[in-house]
């Protein structure tokens, strides 16, 4: 059918077609009737039926196409004439209406239970519309179609619910405009949950729906806070100022007169690199104007991430992570009042850093900012800049052209390399009043020189000559001051000027591999083998005397003491120097070391190559040094790693001193000179630290006992249940997303034919534990050893689920030195399907809770929502 008059061949006078019998001054005042701008193209399913007086019926699945314009229905009648449809469903024998009418004009789909509308005028009249507006479902009993595809409802809802038909809650609209995918405006509404109206009522409203990117305003947050009164926070303007780039500007404001504004932007190019940036002030005030608990605090932080993509550029890389805040912003922003991990954080930590590759040469250069906050005490320390250069190891000897052997001297290797600090460590309110001169500078080089040598082909020998330069600007010096009111006597004149100091030392050490290999006598099957791979290791370190006066690194003042003799004190100009000095006397050291590991291989199955490795030991080491101009040993260091699982590693870490404790001519316990072999025990073990964390869940004991052939049989069911049902799946999935109904997930049965009983759960344990000697209790006098303390606490985690729509998650712990419990947060939430309850317990020194029920929908989040909180001002007594 096309558009137009609408002739029929037989009922056309002939007469009439006869060119000569026509009068051509005749004048047809007939209107005629505009034509369609495009075909109509139907369709059904059982019959279409053309009656006389110019109507088509459309029967079964019926289906219309116009242009962007498609309606499908059970029942749809269409006049040929004035280019109308008329649509409904029909009810089946149980009196369930079926094929209902479903107009989509584009994307925008509209339902219904009668329509009428006009191809022509592109007007129409719809009965109980559904449309699905942004989050939500627009409803109407009555509802017109304009021509610029506006709807005019009367007696409507709006509901985020996926039960439109019967939602939870909704709010009732008397009449309304709905522009698809801009906005709905109506007037008066009421809100009503399940069923039962609420006296909650607005004179008019407006919701946006705006699937593109675009600019808009941000709806406020309400509440109460009692030292600062009612409040507004949260809202302000999102600018979509491109596709790289963004920018939300919020701002808050209190009845008693504290306010705040902050930014946030995110930026991010492809490619190149991304990141986020947060500024946020605000202005505090407590108590009463003109009382003495009257209080106005300023505070302001400053957050800034940024990444720059690895694809940007090989060579070079620049990121930063700030977080920078004065130390009373956490207990200002209601944001920190209520997360306790946020509130008892103490320090704050920033860094950015900046490197840079020269791969031609084999030159690296980075330097970094980093700035560490304590807002317990307000200090800080800041360093600016932190350089480093390295260049790679180079062979100034090695030929360019080998021939024949390598040369002695081709194995000759150098390195380099350098680091510039300049930093200061200072309250927050001083750090913009420090001078420069009072910052901690200084530049270091490093020279290492060596070679390695094969010596009876099993031992290696490695000599090497390291080389350290120092560079200062300033060093201090000292003299007595006999002053009353100075504390030590000490004078400390600074004086600048550059600085150069440098020390040097030669060492040799040699090493070894030696490889046992054992086959035990049982599980022959197995073909047992152990490997064990014994490195020891002996080097010789000698080092000058720089304390010598020709060097200047050493000074001394004398001074008179009260009994009348002269003094003399030894100090270094360069005490305190971000990169120390070279120490003075000669020293010679000869170091021992000893590794050791221990693998096992055994044949296996599950092995693509036939056997399995086993890691027993994976080290064992030990470590002691003597001083040959001292004549003094070093304590004993021992290490154990032991790869328990694949996942999970143990390492221990121990020291055992080596001289023995005595009594000095006061009674006092001293270290001694003779050692603890002297007195035929070994070395006193001077403390352990470690710890270690395991996860339990739903898994874990079915892992531990499970039977394989039950495993395999759910594997079996579980692979039939997926194929029969995969089809039905993916058309649940694919309706699902269609009408952004909210997924279900499928009831599961046991062996039994029973419903599963379900309780996923799951709980982190972590426990840390310290080891060391007591010296505030007093020492057996017998062994000569203190007794050992332990201090230990265990932390535990997790989270549980009772049904489908309860989740609880908790975190405590407990010090068993002190004998007391951690901080303690527990967090209840329950999803009520339109709606989400929450509830937060926090025990121990920050104690509080909060309740709050809330809209999932992002839209009428902050605007349904009922929230209560305890006082942020004191904490909460519990009885």
């Amino acid at each position: 059918m096309r558009g137009g008059e609408k002739t029929d061949s037989l009922h056309r006078d002939s007469v009439a077609l006869d060119s000569l019998g026509m009068d051509s001054l005749a004048v047809d005042t007939t209107k005629k009737k505009e034509p369609l701008d495009a075909p109509v193209i139907y369709e059904a399913s059982d019959s279409i039926v053309f009656t006389k007086d110019g109507y088509a019926h459309l029967y079964g699945e019926g289906k219309v196409n116009y242009q962007n314009i498609e309606l499908t229905s059970a029942v749809i009648t269409m006049n040929m004439d004035s280019s109308t449809v008329f649509a409904k469903g029909v009810a089946d024998t149980t009196g369930v209406e079926t094929g209902t009418p479903i107009f989509k004009d584009g994307e925008t789909p509209y339902e219904s239970k009668i329509m009428r509308y006009n191809f022509k005028t592109k007007k129409g009249f719809i009965n109980n519309i559904v449309t699905q507006q942004g989050e939500g479902y627009v409803t109407s009993e009555e509802g017109k179609k304009g021509a610029d595809d506006e709807i005019y409802m009367r007696h409507g809802k709006y509901t985020t619910c996926d039960n439109h038909e019967h939602p939870h809650f909704y709010l009732r609209l008397s009449m309304a405009k709905v522009r698809p995918k801009k906005n709905v405006v109506f007037g008066p509404a009421q809100l009503v949950v399940e069923d039962v109206p609420l006296p909650i009522a607005v004179p008019f409203g407006f919701f946006p729906f705006n699937s593109s990117y675009s600019s808009g305003f941000i709806m406020p947050t309400y509440g109460d806070e009692m030292n600062r009164g009612f409040y507004l926070r949260d809202g302000g303007y999102y600018f979509a100022i491109s596709d790289q780039m963004d920018l939300k500007v919020l701002g808050e404001i209190f009845t008693k007169g504290s306010w705040g504004l902050s930014a946030a932007s995110n930026y991010n190019k492809r490619y190149k690199f991304s990141g986020s940036f947060n500024a946020s002030y605000l202005v505090t005030k407590t108590g009463e104007k003109n009382m003495p608990d009257y209080s106005v605090s300023k505070d302001f932080r400053i957050q800034w991430s940024h990444r720059q993509d690895a694809k940007a550029n090989p060579n070079s890389s620049f990121s930063a992570s700030v977080n920078f805040a004065t130390s009373s912003y956490d207990r200002s922003s209601l944001s920190s009042l209520y997360n306790p991990q946020q509130y008892s954080q103490n320090t704050k930590a920033s860094s950015v850093s900046y490197s840079r590759n020269f791969p031609e040469i084999g030159l690296n250069i980075s330097s970094t900012f980093n700035f560490t906050q304590n807002t317990r005490d307000s200090s800080l320390s800041m360093t600016l800049p932190d350089v480093n250069i390295s260049l790679n190891r180079i062979y100034p000897f090695k030929r360019k052209k080998s021939v024949g052997d390598e040369r002695w001297y081709e194995k000759i290797s150098l390195q380099y390399t350098g680091s510039i600090t300049n930093s200061i460590s200072t309250k927050d309110n001083l750090l913009f009043k420090t001078p420069l001169t009072q910052w901690e500078n200084g530049m270091q080089h490093k020279i290492p020189v060596s070679a390695t040598f094969n010596l009876f082909k099993y031992i290696n020998i490695v000599p090497s000559f390291n080389y350290t330069e120092r560079w200062y600007l300033r060093k201090v010096k000292q003299s007595y001051d006999p002053s009353p009111a100075s504390t030590d006597h000490v004078k400390r004149d600074t004086i600048n000027g550059f600085n150069r100091l440098y020390d040097y030392n030669l060492s040799l050490q040699m090493n070894t591999k030696l490889y046992g290999m054992y086959k035990p006598l049982f599980m022959k099957s197995k073909e047992l083998q152990i490997r064990h791979v014994f490195t020891p290791t002996v080097s010789y370190t000698y080092t000058p005397d720089f304390g010598k006066s020709r060097y200047g690194y050493y000074d001394t003042y004398t001074y008179t003491d009260e009994d009348g003799e002269v003094r003399t004190v030894e100090y270094s100009p360069y005490e305190g120097a971000v990169y120390g000095y070279p120490g003075k006397n000669m020293s010679q050291n000869i170091s021992f070391s000893v590794d050791n590991n221990i693998e096992m291989k055994m044949k296996s199955d599950k092995d693509t190559t036939g056997y399995k490795k086993i890691s027993l030991i994976d080290q064992l080491g030990a470590s002691l040094s003597y001083d040959v101009a001292n004549k003094r040993w070093s304590d004993l260091s021992m290490n154990l790693r032991l790869k328990l699982t694949k996942s999970y590693t143990f390492n221990m870490n121990a020291s055992f001193a080596t001289y023995a404790y005595e009594f000095d001519e006061n009674g006092n316990v001293v270290v001694g000179d003779r050692t603890e072999w002297s007195y035929g025990r070994f070395g006193r073990f001077q403390g352990y630290s470690g710890s270690f964390s395991y996860t339990l869940n739903n898994d874990t004991f079915k892992k531990l006992f499970g039977k394989k052939e039950e495993d395999e049989k759910n594997k079996d069911n579980k692979g039939k249940e997926e194929n029969e049902d995969e089809e039905t799946d993916e058309e649940t999935e694919e309706q699902n997303n269609n009408s952004n109904m909210r997924k279900t997930e499928k009831a599961s049965v046991d062996s039994d034919g029973y419903l599963a009983f379900k309780f996923p759960w799951s709980v982190s344990l972590s426990y840390s534990y310290s080891i060391r000697e007591d010296r505030s209790k007093d020492i057996n006098i017998k062994t000569m050893r203190y007794p050992y303390s332990l201090t230990h606490s265990l932390n535990v985690s997790g989270n549980f689920k009772i049904g489908s729509r309860w989740n609880m998650t908790y975190s405590t712990g407990y010090d068993f030195t002190s004998k007391e419990m951690s901080m303690t947060t527990l967090n209840i939430t329950r999803d009520l399907h339109c709606f989400n309850m929450s509830c937060g317990l926090v025990f121990g020194p920050f104690t509080s809770y909060n309740f709050s029920i809330r809209a999932n929908s992002s839209m009428l989040t902050d605007a349904l929502k009922w929230d209560q909180r305890s006082n942020t001002g004191s904490a909460v007594t519990w009885y």
